[in-house]
C-alpha cells in the first residue's frame, strides 16, 4: 500500500497525509544505512505511524487552508463508496492511538506482535487498544451512518 494512502487512513486529510508521508521518507532517508531491502516496507510503515503519532502528541496546529471548498465526487448508485466514506469518517472519530492500532491491524493486516513492535508497546496493549478502538469505531459509525457497524464493513476498509 502506498505511503500516502496509509497516512490518509491515519489522519483523514490528503494534505496532511502528504506531509506525513514526506516527513516519513525524509526520516527514512536519514537512516537509510539501517534499512535492509527486505524490511523496507515494514520500516516505512513504522516511520509513518510514529510520524503521525508524534504530530498528535506535539499538538501541532493543523492547517487546512483552501481557496474553495473542494467538491467530493461520488459515483451515483454506488452505496459501497458512501459506506466506505462513512467508515473512514467514523475512523477519524476514534482517538489517535487506537486509530493507529486499527489501521495497522485491519488496513495493513499486521499481526498483534508486529503492531506491538511498530508502536513499541506490549501485545496486551495492542489487544486492549484494538478492543477499545473497535468499540469507539462502532459507536462513531452508528452515529454517522445510523446503522450498526458490521464485521464485513471493517474487512473492506483495506
Amino acid at each position: 500500500m502506498p505511503a500516502r494512502r496509509i497516512a490518509y487512513a491515519l489522519c483523514g486529510n490528503w494534505n496532511e497525509a502528504e506531509e506525513i508521508a514526506q516527513t516519513a521518507f525524509v526520516r527514512m532517508y536519514a537512516h537509510w544505512s539501517r534499512v535492509r531491502p527486505e524490511t523496507a516496507q515494514a520500516y516505512l510503515r513504522t516511520v509513518l505511524t510514529r510520524t503521525f503519532l508524534d504530530s498528535r502528541r506535539r499538538g501541532r496546529a493543523r492547517e487546512q487552508a483552501v481557496a474553495e471548498v473542494p467538491d467530493s465526487p461520488v459515483a451515483s448508485g454506488e452505496a459501497q463508496v458512501d459506506e466506505r466514506n462513512a467508515l473512514f469518517a467514523a475512523l477519524h472519530g476514534v482517538p489517535e492511538g487506537q486509530r493507529a492500532v486499527l489501521v495497522l491491524r485491519f488496513v495493513q493486516d499486521m499481526s498483534i506482535e508486529q503492531v506491538a513492535q511498530t508502536l513499541r508497546c506490549s501485545a496486551g496493549t495492542v489487544k486492549s487498544q484494538t478492543s477499545r478502538g473497535l468499540a469507539a469505531l462502532r459507536v462513531a459509525y452508528q452515529d454517522l451512518a445510523g446503522a450498526p457497524l458490521e464485521r464485513r464493513v471493517v474487512e473492506r476498509m483495506g
